[in-house]
């Protein structure tokens, strides 16, 4: 299958794309077509473990990728070692039509494990299909997730190299102590002043630098990209879209064929995109439900067809949502303009000089037809994490418990009683202080750390602390290094060179 970019140009194997990450005009890159998958696939799928099901998604999309190799790398990826549960990516049940999707048993506790944990596999064999001898230098902006999940993924790993930069006071403390204290004679971690906006937009920009390209090669490096940019990042994701279906039908809560709603909490837009690619490949979606918080850019979007960047950017409890500029949007907006990629390029244009963009009312209507938003602020994500575990006995993170909020927000106004999986994308113990106020109340997390919010939150509900944040209070700070945003070239160069 052939990749091409969403803004025109470009035309790349499935291997170049995810070694590149970015294309040469700034693009993203989409398949050429989206390949089908009937019901008796779906409900093959049921009877197949995680790591079948992923191959099977997977080589629809791969072709210049051998069976062998795929099998290989997601075995690998999916192991016992791993994930905390065989299942990888189990299903809990809330109440008659409400299911939790949880993505957070990897090594991070995040649903970007799902994906990060197979991309090294993917970007080595790509590397070797395409005789590149040059290291792979992979660069990632975080806003909190994605940050240690890549470090975690391709630490050590022969021929590579993994620099991230994280909002400095935009993560939580977990997060944070999370990527710092990452090991590997590979990684590099580095605080950017500014949100992560700031730090994505320098990451692009490096991206579409001749110049520092050049200084990369003079050190036999070559960029390639962890970010939900790279369609290797996104098309892992769209398997567990694949495999809660299989496990709904399996469990007979639903019939083959029956459709469902996913409601994602999403901020750069990956997550739910890959529930639309699920969508296009004939998984029976009814509606994806796009969550946000006060960070409402995407809200607004979808209810006017307009998008604007003119609007302050708020710090919210649910940090891995703070982003106004949601990169992977760009993709859908390639479907919308019936892949006008010229069109798609003018949008681009004018967020970048402008701020903002609009579709016009025809485009905004399509969309309504698959899309719905809504959003929740703190007050409301703090509440619902108490309602939840009082009503149901669950205990969800701040971005789960935004999904949640909206879920009840989207069926009061709708009075959709459709079978509704929310995807939750973290423990609640990345999260420990302000999951302690919503089940125990506002004062609950006074004077205490991010350790002591976490044993309290374990006597209190008695949901096991994962063995990976008990062990960070004694890990040593690995990473220090800071830079201003519009110095990122010369910290990741200096950081090579320091090493």
């Amino acid at each position: 299958m052939s990749f091409f970019s969403t803004r025109g140009g470009s035309c790349v194997t499935a291997s170049q794309a995810i070694l590149r990450g970015l294309a040469d005009d700034g693009g993203l890159y989409v398949p050429a077509m989206f390949p089908r998958v009937s019901p008796d696939q779906i409900a093959a799928l049921g009877q197949m473990s995680y790591p079948r099901r992923a191959r099977e998604i997977l080589s629809l999309y791969l072709e210049d990728f051998t069976t062998q190799e795929i099998d290989d790398s997601v075995v690998a990826a999916y192991s016992a070692d791993r994930f905390d549960t065989p299942d990888i990516a189990p299903l809990s049940q809330l109440d008659d039509n409400t299911w939790v999707l949880e993505l957070f048993h990897g090594p991070t506790l995040a649903f970007k494990d799902m994906a990060l944990q197979l991309l090294p596999y993917l970007t080595g064999l790509s590397a070797r299909k395409n005789g590149e001898q040059r290291e792979v230098s992979i660069l990632v902006a975080t806003s909190g997730d994605t940050g240690k999940a890549a470090l975690e993924g391709f630490r050590d790993v022969p021929g590579t190299s993994c620099t991230v930069f994280y909002p400095m006071d935009g993560v939580s403390d977990v997060q944070k102590l999370q990527m710092v204290t990452t090991g590997g004679n590979n990684t590099h971690v580095i605080a950017v002043n500014g949100n992560f906006d700031d730090a994505q937009t320098g990451v692009k920009e490096l991206f579409s630098s001749p110049d520092f390209a050049k200084k990369m090669d003079a050190r036999g490096k070559v960029l390639s990209s962890a970010n939900s940019i790279n369609f290797g990042r996104l098309v892992p994701q769209i398997v567990y879209y694949f495999s809660a279906y299989a496990d709904l039908v399996k469990k007979r809560v639903i019939t083959n064929g029956d459709p469902i709603n996913f409601c994602v909490p999403t901020g750069n837009f990956g997550n739910i995109l890959a529930g639309y690619y699920a969508k296009q490949m004939g998984l029976p979606i009814h509606k994806l439900i796009c969550a946000s918080n006060r960070n409402n850019v995407l809200t607004d979007f979808f209810d006017s067809g307009l998008y604007s960047t003119h609007r302050l950017f708020i710090k919210t409890k649910s940090p891995s949502m703070d982003i106004l500029v949601s990169s992977n949007l760009e993709r859908l907006l390639f479907e919308a303009a019936d892949r006008d990629g010229e069109l798609v390029s003018t949008w681009m244009r004018l967020l970048k000089e402008c701020g903002s963009y609009s579709v016009g009312d025809q485009r905004r209507e399509w969309l309504e037809n698959v899309f719905w938003a809504g959003c929740a602020d703190d007050n409301a994500t703090v509440k619902e994490i108490g309602n939840r575990f009082r009503r149901n006995h669950y205990l969800m993170d701040t971005h789960t418990a935004v999904a949640s909020a909206v879920l009840s927000e989207y069926r009061h106004k709708k009075n959709d009683r459709t079978i509704t999986v929310v995807v939750s994308t973290a423990s609640p113990y990345k999260f420990a202080a302000d999951v302690l106020t919503g089940v125990a109340g506002a004062e609950a997390a006074d004077g205490l750390d991010a350790f002591e919010c976490s044993e309290k939150l374990e006597s209190l509900t008695a949901v096991r602390m994962p063995d990976s944040v008990r062990r960070l209070r004694d890990l040593p700070v690995r990473h220090t290094a800071k830079c201003e945003k519009d110095d990122m070239g010369e910290a990741v160069l200096a950081a090579f060179d320091r090493k």
